[in-house]
């Protein structure tokens, strides 16, 4: 007898698929045919590509196909609700098991069923849902470690997995140990070529972050985190980044702490700027006219916390900052993918980047092998940049405003590592180097000056250069603790004042 619900799925329309979406489609059931009783396989695409289409419509073969029923898992409510809506568009009804869903009366009335992964867990484990007949399970943002302890409920069914970044939350678990497969998707620079995701402009501005603690989670803690971007300092980088880089923009800040994020309101509002401010706080009420506050208006700033990494759509964003350093390379790219989104008017978007994230883990359209990632997670952390690494690559610019203080002198020829390397070479001593610098910084402050109090001024000036120089000089001598640099600088400082002195006959 034919069964009414398949009828009426034969007869409802699909979405229009774009060809690497039904290319992609139809090697993951290549994959899935060859063994359907037990095939688990990892399916990557960048955020933005529509993985959420992709295995809408897998469901929907899959159950025409094989008569069996899909289970489709997330991890947040906001992704429950989202691909509940996506299957039911193309004609796939479908159960969603929320925490008020206790048990399943009516599981014969469909296919496919959508699940919290906390929530399903529990009624296995209770044993009130046994969910019969059973085919395939899709587990949505595959990368979180929450969905391992349902596996053993599923040895018999295939699963496939589905994310942007196939490296694991937890090191320790790596995702090989869970799937046979992983097939890679295209590409985030190939899928810029095709107009499918905006094409990024990446602003990144040095931030020292030696001062940042590593949580047992392998990431910056929010409590260093909430001291560094929390400073005055950071705070005025920041404005001063979406000022020269992002004004007029729909912007979207991610940080790392509450706090952090609330002065980053309160510096806004004080400036004149409309901003608000998200976190998980937040009731439901009071986040859904936050963000639709922030999608009505065309140059709304909203600074939050990672609440908008997943679950959160909002195309015009033109600009996203990364207020905070993260070791995480799925939280790195979740969070630039907010911008990501085409639309017929905006091609391109910016990314202001002030964690050094871009320098650890390369511009986000850079090319990745997943492969070896997949295969190697542990290769792949361990080759990543350190922090202490990634500063000695800092190259210090001088502000235009400090430039034109110094309008009388040729700047920027002088290279400390050169010069103690050419200085050395001759046989000189390591220290050498810094009185070269410090007579090239006399000389830029007695061309610039009528007398010693001008003198004086630009010196203080120059306190970012010296920072600059020092800290190379010691990465030469290969000499970096704090208080040795901390006394070099003052040293630096204590001579160049006295020659100014000197030079104006004091």
């Amino acid at each position: 007898m034919a069964n009414p619900l398949l009828e009426k799925l034969e007869k409802s329309e699909g979405k229009e698929l774009y060809g690497y979406q039904s290319d992609a489609i139809d090697a993951i059931f290549e994959r899935i045919d060859k063994d359907p009783s037990g095939y688990n396989l990892l399916f990557q695409l960048p955020t933005g590509g529509g993985k959420t289409v992709i295995f809408a419509e897998i469901s929907k073969r899959y159950i025409l196909k094989t008569k069996k029923k899909v289970l489709i898992l997330t991890h947040r409510i906001e992704l429950l609700g989202q691909t509940s809506k996506m299957l039911n568009d193309i004609g796939v009804g479908n159960k969603v098991i929320n925490s008020k869903v206790k048990d399943l009366p009516d599981e014969e009335n469909y296919f496919c069923f959508v699940a919290m992964v906390e929530t399903l867990n529990n009624r296995l484990n209770e044993e009130q849902i046994t969910l019969n007949d059973l085919g395939l399970i899709i587990i949505d943002e595959a990368h979180y470690n929450s969905f391992r302890k349902l596996f053993k409920h599923f040895e018999n069914q295939a699963i496939l997995g589905v994310t942007a970044t196939p490296l694991s939350s937890n090191i320790k678990l790596p995702l090989k140990d869970n799937y046979r497969e992983l097939i890679v998707g295209e590409s985030i620079q190939t899928l810029i070529d095709k107009q499918f995701l905006a094409k990024a402009t990446t602003y990144s501005y040095d931030v020292n972050l030696r001062s940042l603690k590593i949580g047992i989670n392998g990431d910056y803690t929010v409590s260093s985190s909430e001291r560094l971007y929390g400073n005055y300092f950071m705070q005025e980088k920041l404005l001063y980044a979406y000022e020269e880089k992002a004004k007029g923009t729909k912007t979207l800040i991610f940080n790392n702490g509450i706090a952090t994020s609330k002065q980053v309101h309160a510096l806004f509002k004080e400036v004149g700027y409309e901003i608000m401010h998200l976190d998980n706080t937040h009731s439901e009420k009071e986040r859904a006219e936050i963000l639709h506050w922030f999608k009505t208006k065309p140059d709304a700033i909203l600074t939050s916390v990672s609440i908008l990494t997943t679950g959160f759509d909002e195309p015009e964003v033109s600009t996203v900052i990364l207020n905070r350093a993260t070791k995480s390379l799925t939280l790195y790219h979740q969070m630039i993918g907010r911008g990501s989104r085409v639309l017929p008017k905006k091609k391109n978007f910016n990314i202001i980047d002030l964690g050094n994230n871009c320098r650890r883990f390369g511009l986000w359209e850079s090319h990745v092998n997943w492969q070896d990632i997949f295969q190697a997670p542990n290769a792949y952390i361990d080759g990543l940049y350190s922090d202490e690494e990634i500063e000695k690559e800092f190259v210090y610019e001088m502000p235009t405003e400090v430039q034109k203080k110094f309008g009388k002198s040729k700047l920027g020829d002088f290279n400390i590592k050169e010069v103690y390397r050419q200085l050395t070479k001759e046989g000189e001593r390591p220290r050498a180097a810094i009185d070269a610098s410090i007579q090239d910084h006399l000389k830029m402050v007695t061309e610039n000056s009528e007398d010693l109090w001008d003198g004086l001024e630009l010196i203080t000036l120059l306190e970012k250069d010296i920072e600059y120089r020092v800290k190379h000089y010691s990465y030469c001598i290969a000499k970096t603790t704090e208080s040795y640099l901390t006394w070099l600088q003052d040293e630096y400082k204590r001579k160049l004042e006295t020659s100014v002195r000197r030079h104006f006959g004091y």
